[in-house]
């Protein structure tokens, strides 16, 4: 299951400023993270979510938001992801009282961190239904059957409901012991490099697309209803590109 979230991006600063008033997140800099690097924590109340981290000038890749998947072992779950097709970023290492993690990218170039924490608690970066926590992990990718296959034979993920959307083919449901953790997209430009995308939960879409743009952020899509009377969604790009969704209610 998702564990946390964390946003790789050229301005700390100004992403800390951005998403503090979209997501009613408290964004601090604790002793904790990788030595050296500086940090910063989002929590709502006790609650911690995400983290935002500085990308390195040099890294070939730009702003984006990042997934930590909770696993148990994270060498054995390093070399089972080799076996079945991953590339590895990060070999497995420890972040000094925090815990251990590598950082990988499936079989189609979606890249994705395991981690497994020092401490036993739960984690509730992923809560549905409470505001500033995640609500959804969307995998655009290039081959949902092959997709699918890495990360069932990774994590145990099953196939839970399709809903077709036309020329864009099906949307596939996708979690565990039948609990719906996101779904799996076929990306509309073949040659596009497949990531992962998230939706995280507000209390009004509108005031949330209100606050995106206030904050110099780009509605990319939306708002639109979603299925199953789920609410609203809004797709963005924050200022320095990095891509996120927001859902939520319309009052």
């Amino acid at each position: 299951m998702p564990i946390w979230y964390e946003l790789l991006t050229s301005d700390q600063n100004a992403a800390q400023t951005y998403y503090a008033p979209i997501l009613g997140w408290t964004i601090s800099k604790p002793d904790m993270g990788p030595p050296g690097v500086d940090y910063r924590i989002c929590a709502v109340g006790d609650s911690m979510i995400a983290g935002i981290m500085k990308l390195p000038d040099e890294a070939p890749m730009p702003p984006a938001w990042a997934v930590y998947f909770g696993v148990d072992d994270v060498d054995r779950t390093t070399a089972k992801a080799q076996s079945l097709g991953a590339s590895v970023h990060m070999p497995p290492m420890d972040i000094p009282n925090v815990g251990r993690f590598a950082f990988l990218a499936d079989p189609q170039g979606a890249v994705f961190y395991v981690m497994r924490g020092f401490s036993d608690e739960a984690s509730q970066a992923f809560e549905p239904q409470s505001s500033g926590h995640c609500s959804w992990n969307e995998l655009v990718t290039s081959d949902q059957t092959a997709a699918l296959d890495f990360y069932n034979k990774l994590f145990g993920w099953e196939k839970l409901g399709v809903m077709p959307m036309g020329e864009m083919g099906d949307y596939t449901f996708i979690g565990a012991a039948g609990t719906r953790i996101g779904a799996m997209m076929t990306a509309r430009d073949p040659a596009a490099r497949p990531f992962w995308n998230f939706a995280f939960t507000v209390d009004d879409i509108d005031k949330a697309k209100d606050a995106v743009e206030a904050g110099g952020g780009t509605i990319t899509h939306g708002p639109v209803e979603l299925p199953e009377d789920s609410g609203w969604l809004i797709q963005s790009n924050d200022p320095q590109g990095a891509k996120l969704m927001y859902s939520g209610p319309r009052h």
